[in-house]
């Protein structure tokens, strides 16, 4: 072989495991994502999740019913979950499920957003809950998050400190914000010591009104401390639970009166999406007045499809799988244009919610039912065979009302004429 053959060889050489260890790089860069690199970015679609089926959380999902539901939400294009509190052996469990199913296929990708749940002192029990002082199980909630983060970090990219925990209505437990600040504080300088993988985001996940979208009796100093400590704010937002508490919104207008039932029903629905974004506005500009600039994810929305009582017929008239299923396509079409993050509420229905009524709005925000069921928001991803060959509880996934949308609308119910429009 001559001088210019050896070296052609050699370059050609070079040049191949350049190759290979850029491309073992990207696949390295690309399995490595950080919650900046999947908060705002549509690719990375979100949901609630939570795997009890029974009527209470005694009965805890087992790690093969948990990676059914993983396959389930993998197959709708879902990347990241978010979950409540570490109480239970769900969570571990879930992670056990994700890891198993990464080794059983390369291709798997799902992260968490992990809770640690937060309540006052006396928060759950006959004695007056104390706003101000914490509860002692606080404490153990945060070092079993830490725990979790540092076991799994290839799958925990977020820690969210309490859920709903500053607003004032969650009377049985809610606490002052200087608590939340306290544990975002922790947890942001067991960062900076390297006891927290340093790109992990922590967060809190609150009703719109205690980031100070609302009233101003939440715009307070510890609040605003708090904005500055967290890696992004996540923020809630129930235009659904608003038809009855606040339903300026909601229903029809004397402009509208000529329209057809869905019709009206669409129009109804456009507002109520607007309202939702208008809660998102809120607490944007009030961010903005403080002088920081950082994401807003919407940390929970949604929309039942069943209520006996407030939203159901009876009430507010809210409630069907048609209003849920515009409102989570109208939710998943603003956010994603925006590039704003939507932990949709939630992927399956839960009836331990309220198990002592079975028709109660809290066990029917779920996309799939208890049987299995994938209701009319999803009817088209049956359609075109997303969850082909997969299961929950060994039932394959069907559609509600066996598919007959003519027996579905007569479950819904046009909102009544809205006063002083």
């Amino acid at each position: 072989m001559n001088k210019i053959s050896k070296f052609v060889l050699l370059l050609s050489t070079i040049t191949l495991l350049f190759s290979c260890s850029s491309q073992h790089m990207n696949s390295k860069q690309s399995a490595e994502k950080t919650a900046k690199d999947i908060i705002g970015n549509p690719n990375y679609q979100a949901i609630c999740y939570g795997g009890f089926r029974e009527k209470t959380r005694d009965i805890e999902p087992t790690i093969a019913q948990l990676k059914e539901d993983l396959q389930l939400l993998s197959a709708m294009n879902i990347k990241v979950l978010r979950t409540y509190n570490v109480h239970n052996k769900e969570v571990s469990n879930l992670l056990i499920a994700i890891r198993e199913l990464k080794k059983e296929n390369a291709n798997f990708e799902m992260y968490l957003m992990l809770g640690a749940w937060i309540d006052c002192k006396n928060s759950w029990t006959a004695l007056q809950p104390i706003h101000n002082i914490e509860s002692d199980r606080n404490a153990i909630e945060i070092a079993e998050a830490v725990r979790l983060s540092n076991e799994y970090p290839d799958i925990i990219k977020i820690i969210a400190v309490g859920n709903e925990a500053m607003v004032k209505w969650a009377a049985s437990y809610y606490v002052e914000p200087a608590i939340i600040l306290k544990w975002v504080n922790y947890l942001q300088n067991l960062k900076k010591d390297q006891k927290l993988p340093a790109t992990l985001w922590v967060t809190s996940s609150d009703n719109f009104a205690s980031w100070g979208g609302g009233d101003n009796e939440y715009k307070v100093e510890d609040l605003n401390q708090l904005i500055i400590a967290v890696d992004y704010i996540s923020i809630h937002t129930y235009p659904m639970h608003d038809t009855h508490y606040n339903p300026k919104f909601w229903g029809v207008l004397e402009s509208e009166k000529q329209l057809s039932e869905k019709q009206k029903i669409d129009a109804a629905m456009l507002r109520s999406r607007d309202y939702a974004m208008n809660q998102y506005k809120g607490v944007y500009n009030y961010m903005k007045s403080l002088g920081v600039d950082k994401p807003i994810a919407i940390g929970e929305t949604g929309w039942s499809s069943l209520s006996s009582e407030l939203y159901g017929d009876p009430g507010s008239k809210a409630t069907d799988e048609y209003k849920s299923a515009v409102f989570y396509k109208l939710m998943r079409e603003w956010t994603d244009k925006e590039k704003i993050s939507l932990f949709y509420f939630e992927a399956f229905d839960e009836h331990w919610k309220d198990s002592g009524n079975p028709k109660g709005s809290e066990n029917h925000f779920g996309l799939i039912n208890l049987q299995g069921q994938a209701k009319y928001a999803l009817w088209e991803m049956v359609d075109k065979g997303v969850f082909k060959n997969l299961t929950r509880d060994g039932k394959p996934i069907t559609k509600t009302y066996n598919g007959n949308e003519k027996a579905l609308w007569l479950d819904v119910k046009t909102p009544s004429l809205l006063k002083n429009n």
